[in-house]
């Protein structure tokens, strides 16, 4: 008898081509604060949850972010990227793997640190019905990435063991939150991030893209 393999994928940066706009977004609704962040710095945080991005700022601008202001930053950032994600566009080789694992019989699910109001246009964009899919967002769950709660979360409504599933992502956060629930990280150059920094926070394997992961599925678990 052996385990059968359960992918638990990351939304942007790893499905669909929508890191920069995000950072876009956020540049804005900082500025809009009068919150002066480069957008190198905006970067590194993607991926994280609103909450730790909310810290990070904290500690690198000495400002006072009160919870009102940082809700305002919230919902500043959802009306920017709102505005941004017709742009948003499946990065290659998503919608393949994604069938091609359906088709093995392979579960899958998306595990997101975005709320609803912005994973919505990315998984549209997808082409991927969460009523027939899992789809775990930041809504759902207490806490976001670097924490395991959203790819437990999938892990769960998949009714997989998290240690029999596969954690595929481009940030820092998403490989850190890998290991911290026992899942095996895959990392992705698509989002943004060097490989040498996914290994280091605990990528077993690095890839492109999600094409690059499709030519290589035999290798990570993507066959019955």
């Amino acid at each position: 008898m052996r385990s059968q393999t359960h992918f638990l994928f990351d939304l942007d940066g790893t499905l669909v081509d929508s890191v920069y706009q995000h950072v876009a977004a956020w540049k804005e609704a900082l500025d809009e604060e009068g919150i002066e962040l480069s957008f190198w710095r905006i970067h590194r945080k993607i991926g994280m949850s609103g909450g730790l991005f909310t810290n990070q700022l904290l500690r690198e601008t000495g400002l006072t972010i009160d919870p009102e202001r940082g809700e305002r930053l919230r919902r500043a950032h959802a009306a920017a990227y709102r505005r941004l994600s017709a742009t948003v566009r499946p990065l290659p080789g998503a919608r393949e793997l994604l069938a091609a694992l359906t088709g093995n019989g392979i579960g899958w699910a998306i595990a997101t640190s975005g709320r609803m109001e912005t994973a919505a246009p990315n998984i549209e964009a997808l082409g991927v019905d969460p009523s027939a899919v899992p789809v775990v967002t930041r809504d759902m769950v207490k806490y976001a990435k670097p924490d395991p709660d959203l790819f437990l979360a999938a892990a769960d409504r998949l009714g997989a063991p998290i240690g029999s599933s596969v954690v595929v992502g481009d940030s820092i956060w998403d490989m850190l939150a890998a290991v911290r629930c026992g899942a095996l990280g895959i990392g992705l150059l698509s989002g943004g991030y060097g490989e040498a920094e996914l290994r280091t926070a605990g990528a077993y394997r690095v890839f492109e893209d999600p094409a690059d992961v499709l030519g290589h599925l035999d290798e990570v678990g993507g066959r019955l």
